[in-house]
């Protein structure tokens, strides 16, 4: 006797209407995604379709906990002010019974498709007992998706020799001359990562082509969420590696995200690796996804959150957790990545304040404040041995962005950030002339950093009090000047 589903599509649309108003708004934040109501974690999907961005997302509406994978659907024009649309994807046939697991969009014949896992649990134990297949759905208004009813496209019987016959996920499909790719996640199950790469001409019937990348030993046990796209003259591998010991001042959350600069060669299915490099130098960013827009970007989005980290919103009752970054354009300068906020964000700045040419010695409180803004601050080093920013300041509360000239480091320090973890991060940078440029995005319980032209980016969940407004700018040393700070805050209206 076939076991009755309980979950669906309409199920889900329905809490998510009936309990979006228990959602507490204490930190949700103001110009990034989030989930209605419940939790979020990876982007899937992302993918400009009929004029409009689309954003899917894994999605668990019944608590603020991760569970059976959906897959929630929101729209956009701008990528900041976005509309909800009904639940994509539900666990409600055999080969996902247990989770639609992550994905990709690609648009064909005017239709949306979007290929996923299906995961299925094949014991009692979450962590080790399951097994894991690829599927399509097809919609044609970019709304409602209907599966295959031949799903899987790629199943268990399609991995090859020498692979995890377990972890086997996260499909990022796209095309190359002319024909289908995908990449997916996997290992070769004895402790390092890998990515695989099958080929169609139609998305339904799949090839497998070869291993296109795996770790030597120091990148990670599994490698989750790849992404494979042209950049420049280049292409650009992505990837977040799970347990990825860490490499001195880099790579050291749990779970990180990397970006490899080199030369796809797609008839052997290699990756040639020349350069790579952290994505995110902060403690919330995973699972990244990129699409190409009309406008010829490539735009990046990534899961503002870490796994098996603190997140007060669940301890406290309000009913949701989870949020996406910045979207962030990716530009190839030589052989590196740089990432850089996007344009259109500028056009929910409120009125302008400005501060230029104030000296620093020891620490000053501004007559700015706000928990929903974008600052700009240029500084002029001096002799100091320390200088920067204190953000969402109050009493007990701040979140530090210093430059460390000693070690030539931008330092991110959130021991004092509010009720969340702590912990400090560092990202390398050499100073321009002496001076060093950041543009900061605070949102509510979130802090994005992007320093110089976007050579490095730091993003930060925090949980201050509400009453902790304000920033600060401090130094230890001599002949520290704030060139010049800008603030605005951001309002996106109704």
């Amino acid at each position: 006797m076939q076991q009755e589903r309980t979950y669906t599509r309409e199920r889900a649309d329905r809490y998510i209407r009936e309990r979006k108003a228990e959602v507490r708004p204490d930190y949700r934040l103001h110009y990034h995604l989030m989930a209605e109501v419940g939790w979020m974690n990876d982007p899937n999907g992302f993918v400009q379709f009929n004029g409009e961005y689309h954003l899917f997302y894994q999605h668990y509406p019944y608590d603020s906990v991760w569970g059976p994978m959906h897959w929630g659907h929101a729209v956009s024009r701008d990528l900041f002010k976005w509309t909800y649309l009904p639940v994509a994807l539900a666990p409600d046939t055999e080969f996902d019974r247990d989770g639609c697991f992550s994905g990709s969009a690609i648009e064909q014949d005017g239709k949306l498709l979007l290929m996923y896992t299906g995961h299925v649990m094949t014991g009692p134990d979450k962590d080790r007992d399951y097994k894991q297949s690829q599927g399509i759905a097809i919609s044609e208004d970019g709304v409602t998706f209907t599966k295959l009813e031949d799903n899987p496209v790629i199943g268990y019987d399609e991995i090859p020799e020498g692979i995890s016959r377990k972890d086997f996920r996260d499909p990022k499909v796209f095309t190359h001359e002319g024909r289908y790719y995908v990449v997916l996640g996997s290992n070769d199950a004895k402790g390092n990562g890998l990515v695989l790469l099958y080929r169609s001409d139609d998305l339904r019937n799949w090839t497998y082509v070869n291993v296109l990348a795996a770790s030597d030993g120091r990148f990670g046990d599994n490698w989750e969420c790849p992404d494979l796209f042209p950049l420049g003259d280049k292409h650009v591998f992505m990837l977040s590696p799970q347990r990825m010991p860490a490499q001195g001042e880099q790579y050291r959350n749990l779970h990180s995200t990397m970006a490899v600069v080199g030369r796809f060669d797609a008839e052997q299915g290699v990756f040639h690796s020349e350069r790579n490099a952290q994505v995110d130098h902060g403690f919330d960013f995973y699972a990244p996804q990129s699409t190409l827009d009309d406008k010829g970007r490539r735009i990046v989005i990534g899961w503002m959150d870490m796994w098996e980290a603190d997140m007060p919103t669940q301890k406290l009752g309000h009913n949701w957790a989870g949020a996406m970054s910045l979207p962030r354009e990716a530009v190839l300068d030589g052989d590196r990545v740089l990432y850089r906020p996007l344009p259109e964000l500028e056009a929910y700045r409120g009125e302008l304040e400005e501060l230029r040419q104030t000296p620093l010695a020891g620490e000053t409180e501004l007559d700015m404040k706000g928990d929903c803004y974008e600052l700009e601050a240029e500084f002029e080093a001096g002799e100091a041995a320390l200088f920067g920013l204190k953000l969402r300041a109050g009493a007990a509360d701040e979140t530090i962005l210093a430059y460390d000239a000693a070690s030539g480091m931008v330092i991110l320090n959130r021991d004092r950030a509010g009720m969340g973890p702590g912990g400090e991060r560092r990202a390398a940078v050499g100073l321009a002339e002496g001076r060093l440029k950041l543009r900061v995005f605070v949102d509510k319980s979130s802090v994005e950093v992007f320093i110089g032209d976007g050579e490095q980016v730091m993003t930060a969940r925090i949980y201050p009090q509400p009453e902790s407004l304000g920033i600060r700018v401090f130094a230890e040393g001599t002949g520290c000047v704030l060139k010049s700070i800008r603030k605005w805050d951001i309002r996106l209206g109704e």
